[in-house]
């Protein structure tokens, strides 16, 4: 392995950042319009990106890069757009991309114009492999063109009719040695001279992500530590994800003194993409810190986003992804379902196995959380049927209730609909009929001799056995009671092991469901559910249903 070197860690003995949490969410900028656009296939079009920008105001950003104004037509006309026709609201910031050309910087300004306040971005490439094969100039060199680049942004800023915020990113910083990327920036705030009430943003990015999250949090706080005039410096951090880490390498930078974030939302950009500033800020939401962005309809965020860039968000995307809260495991399903039963029942801190946030807070219906395939359990499907249909299935009824609906699932050897497990329930537990079938049950009250208290019930039924119909009666504590005895007199002989019953719907018309338990003649155990509007009726339908369940 010779072709490839590792990047040399900083000798850093007095690393503070692993000791520290992040509390607040930092300043957020999205380059979704410059960065996340210059890398689509086909890029956004005028309308498509006052969509976009319109949509980043509404979610709360307050500094967004909009383009390149001075490279293209395009980008030069959409500014113009943005100004003119008074889309920027007054406490918005649009930042624009510049190189360090006199030209180039005159053209940005003649686009800014009108502009109240906004930030020009002022870049060049400060790595040993930019300097010494694509620029061939020495690092003197490489500074004197920050610093007039910076210079001539100070010049044309003094014409301009606003408040202009100079920021300056010495582009490929991940793979510039420290000590040298200190000196240019340093020297570019010195060159630009903040007055007292300014500040400079000194933006470092991983251009190309190349060392661990941890490297690049020692990079960071050696910029932190050494940079000129600090106190009139935000420190910024754009990182890439080449190796997968955009995320944790700019939380572990806030940790070593990052105040401000640049990224794009779900991680759209070059190559492998930007840090996810969706991910980040719900990743602080989940921790309790406000991310200072309203994400409470991911859904609609996701449709204009896939709308302007033709791209879609991965099903196990962090937070927005469609599968993310989605549980098919059956040990998974019965923790969340009883997370939840807790959590509805006691409220205060979330505390819900497997799920780091409420889905409902960002807008995410409960009906995807548990999901029936044949991977699935029993407390997935009591789940389902007790928060979309109204059945409390008793926990002792689950090991039934699961292998019906597993052969289901294996039958149609995909998921099954919220209907689809409805149904099954239904043919397989609900008001079954069959070798056993009610017709008709009516009881009275029985009396005892000499008194005219009630004491029990008598009843009498007419039930279908095996196509003929009989006419049945017994006596007993209850209805049940008096109803398997009357069954015995035609030699169906059960036992009820369990019952339970619950109210299906409000109101005076509302429908009652039933559960038992019984053990038939054969010594098998059998659960059934009756439902109907009377809940003695239902329990009797119960009965039956557990006598002709196979």
């Amino acid at each position: 392995m010779e072709k490839y070197q590792s990047i040399s860690a900083i000798r850093n003995t007095n690393r503070s950042w692993p000791d520290k949490g992040i509390t607040q969410a930092p300043q957020w900028c999205s380059v979704d319009l410059r960065d996340g656009n210059q890398a689509l296939v086909n890029p956004m079009s005028p309308e498509q990106k006052l969509k976009f920008f319109k949509m980043l105001v509404n979610v709360g950003f307050r500094e967004i890069e909009i383009c390149f104004p001075s490279a293209s037509k395009a980008d030069y006309d959409f500014t113009r757009k943005l100004i003119d026709e008074g889309h920027i609201p007054r406490d918005v910031t649009v930042q624009i991309l510049t190189q360090a050309r006199k030209h180039l910087i005159e053209k940005s300004f003649d686009a800014l114009r009108g502009a109240k306040r906004a930030v020009i971005h002022l870049y060049n490439s400060t790595s040993p492999a930019q300097r010494e094969i694509v620029f061939r100039k020495s690092k003197k060199e490489i500074i004197d063109l920050a610093v007039d680049g910076a210079m001539m942004v100070r010049e044309c800023a003094q014409k301009h009719d606003g408040e202009i915020v100079l920021e300056y990113s010495p582009e490929s910083f991940s793979q510039t040695e420290v000590a040298f990327a200190s000196e240019i920036c340093s020297a570019v705030v010195e060159a630009w001279a903040p007055e007292e009430d300014e500040q400079v943003i000194i933006n470092l990015p991983s251009t190309v992500e190349v060392a661990s999250p941890h490297v690049f949090a020692d990079q960071i706080e050696y910029m932190h530590r050494t940079i000129a005039q600090r106190d009139r410096v935000i420190l910024s951090v754009h990182t890439h994800n080449d190796r997968g880490c955009a995320v944790a390498a700019a939380e572990l930078a806030q940790l070593a003194g990052a105040q401000r974030v640049e990224g794009t939302l779900f991680g759209n950009g070059e190559r492998t993409g930007n840090a996810d500033l969706i991910t980040m800020a719900l990743n602080c939401f989940s921790q309790g810190i406000d991310p200072k962005l309203s994400l409470t309809d991911l859904a609609y965020i996701e449709k204009v986003y896939s709308e302007c860039t033709e791209m879609s968000v991965s099903p196990r995307h962090p937070y927005a992804g469609e599968l993310v809260f989605t549980a098919f495991s059956g040990s998974h399903q019965d923790a969340i379902s009883k997370g939840l039963a807790n959590y509805n029942e006691k409220g205060g801190v979330w505390n819900v196995p497997y799920l780091p946030i409420d889905p409902g807070d960002i807008g995410r219906s409960y009906e995807a959380i548990i999901r029936i395939n044949s991977q699935s359990g029993k407390g997935g499907s009591a789940y389902i049927l007790e928060q979309f249909y109204g059945f409390k299935v008793p926990k002792e009824m689950g090991p039934e209730l699961g292998a019906a609906i597993q052969r289901c699932a294996d039958e149609k050897g995909a998921e099954l609909l919220h209907s689809e497990i409805y149904e099954c329930f239904r043919k397989e537990f609900i008001n079954l009929s069959g070798g056993c079938s009610l017709v008709s049950i009516e009881n009275q009250p029985k009396t005892r001799h000499n008194t005219d208290k009630p004491h029990g019930v008598n009843v009498k039924a007419t039930v279908i056995i095996d196509g003929q119909s009989r006419e049945i009666s017994g006596s007993g504590n209850g209805t049940i009671d008096a109803f398997t005895r009357a069954l015995k007199t035609i030699a169906i002989d059960v036992k009820v092991l369990s019952y339970s019953e619950h109210s299906l719907s409000e109101g005076s018309q509302a429908g009652a469901a039933a559960y038992m338990c019984v053990q038939r003649g054969d010594g098998v155990s059998r659960f059934g559910v009756g439902v109907d509007t009377d809940i003695t009726t239902a329990s009797v339908k119960a009965l039956v249903s557990a006598i002709n369940r196979p």
